[in-house]
Formats: structure tokens, sequence, C-alpha cells
């Protein structure tokens, strides 16, 4: 069963209803599912008040466990701290950071502001990830991100080669913004063999997300 900890609703950039994406998810037999709209300071409170209240309607229904969370988004790399803190304080279970893909022009400074703050679990799709910034994720730990986001999933290979080297945790992520983003196991264990993991490795990057869900589900709502 998957665990997904980055998806998004029509809330941001996605096109269904949080509850439609939940429905979608387990059908497709997903374990956890985190709904992690794209956010700054503008407009987290108003995302998280909604994610939290879809955690809430599908609460203790046994299907499913859904994650109120955020992606912090092309905000400056000084503001990251104090965002992810923010966040954590209007409800936050699961803090994502969009990190520096090569489809994108976010600030140079994000990835290495990301993995050096307490109050991040994941960096996503993080591009050209250096050797220095992977050794803080192993340091602080962040997990980074391999995705299925087409575009974003082209540095998946760089990312897996680094963070094996420093001993970072991987996990898997859809990116998901429709409803053919979602995946299935066979479809992530096929992006993390494309990724250069072994298949020895895969189980390793599914137990990453075990535990940051065990560590999730021990947060209280604010």
């Amino acid at each position: 069963m998957i665990i997904d900890l980055h998806t998004h609703t029509f809330a941001s950039d996605g096109v269904l209803l949080p509850s439609e994406l939940i429905r979608r998810a387990v059908a497709a037999d997903y374990r956890a599912i985190g709904i992690t709209d794209h956010g700054d300071e503008t407009n987290m409170e108003d995302l998280l008040q909604k994610a939290v209240k879809a955690a809430e309607m599908w609460a203790g229904n046994g299907d499913i466990v859904v994650i109120p969370g955020v992606e912090i988004t092309h905000v400056p790399p000084d503001r990251i701290p104090y965002a992810a803190a923010r966040a954590r304080e209007m409800g936050a279970r699961v803090v994502v950071v969009h990190g520096e893909t090569i489809t994108e022009p976010v600030a140079p400074g994000t990835n290495a502001a990301a993995l050096r703050c307490r109050d991040v679990d994941i960096l996503a799709h993080p591009g050209l990830l250096t050797e220095e910034d992977a050794a803080a994720a192993a340091e602080h730990g962040v997990y980074l991100e391999i995705t299925s986001r087409k575009g974003h999933s082209a540095a998946n290979g760089r990312v897996a080669s680094v963070a094996a080297k420093a001993g970072a945790g991987l996990v898997f992520g859809t990116d998901t913004h429709a409803p053919g983003d979602l995946a299935t196991v066979e479809h992530a264990r096929k992006i993390l063999l494309a990724a250069g993991i072994d298949e020895a490795d895969i189980h390793g990057v599914f137990a990453n997300s075990e535990r940051l869900l065990e560590k999730i589900n021990k947060l209280k709502y604010v």
C-alpha cells in the first residue's frame, strides 16, 4: 500500500476536491495521503484550515490516513524557517518544501535552507542536489523525494545517487495534481528502479515513508 505525502487539490493548482482526491486514493489502495497544497505566508492559514478539515472528515473511517500539510513554495530561502514554523502552528503535520527542480525558477539556496530547518519533513524534487546539501539532509533527518511527476523526475537519478553517498533518506512522492497522477505500488517501484535504486533498496524507501508516518501520527492537531 502506498504512503504518499505530497499531493495537491484545487485549493492550489490541483484539479480535485480534497474528498475526491482522498476517495480516489482509497480506490488506488493508498494507506495514507498528505494534502500539501502550495503555500506561502499569504495563504497557508486558509490552506491548512481546509486540509485539517479534510483530515477530520476522514478520521476514523479505517480506509485511509489523511495528513494535513503544506508544500512551502517559492518562498525566499531566508523565510523558509519562519514559514515552516508557522505552518506547524497552523496545524500542518507534514511540511514539504518545493525544492530546486530543474523545470522551475526556484530561488538558489532553497534546498540548503529547507534541509537545515527543524520543521521540514520532506524536500520535494530537489533537482541538482549537491553533496553538501545531501549531507545536511542526513544530518537533520529531512527526507529527499523521488518523484513520479513529469519534468521534476528528470533529476531523480542524481538525487538517488547523491543521497546514497551521504546516507540521506529517500521517500517516494507523486506530487499529484490530477486523478491520473496517483500511483500504484508497482508504478512507484518502477520509478525507483528508473532512478537507479536497487531492488533490494526499494523496501528501504518505502520503510522511510512508514517511519515518517509513525512520526506524524505522534503529533497532535493545534
